[in-house]
Formats: structure tokens, C-alpha cells, sequence
């Protein structure tokens, strides 16, 4: 049996709101749950596939300073 990550995120949040969207990945971040992970990094792809370059250049920014933290 194959499943698809990405095809089943994206059925999970199909129709989702705003504040939907925001309560899922504050759940994510909340409950620190390894397997969250991979749903997190299919709606950061979501996000860069369509960011403009500034955007992406302000998220690598935010990310480069974030690592120097840990």
C-alpha cells in the first residue's frame, strides 16, 4: 500500500480557513509531535511554491537567524 503524504495533507486541508489553518499549525507546534513534521514541511513547501522572492528571502532570514539559536 502506497500512501502520499503530500495528497493527504492537502485533502486534510482542503476548504480550511484562516483560522483553521492557523489552529493547525499552532496544534502542530503545541503538541511537539514528531510525526506533525512532515504536515509542517508539505504547507512550508505550499508556502514557497507560491512566495514571491522577497518573501522567500525574508523566510531564509528568519530560518538563518532561528539556527544560529539552537
Amino acid at each position: 500500500m502506497s500512501i502520499n503524504l503530500r495528497q493527504a495533507v492537502m485533502s486534510n486541508i482542503s476548504g480550511s480557513s484562516k483560522e483553521d489553518m492557523e489552529a493547525t499549525i499552532q496544534d502542530a507546534l503545541t503538541k511537539g509531535e514528531e510525526k506533525m513534521l512532515p504536515g509542517l514541511g508539505v504547507l512550508f513547501e505550499m508556502f514557497w511554491k507560491q512566495a514571491d522572492e522577497d518573501e522567500k528571502d525574508e523566510m531564509v532570514k528568519t530560518l538563518s537567524k532561528e539556527a544560529q539559536n539552537v
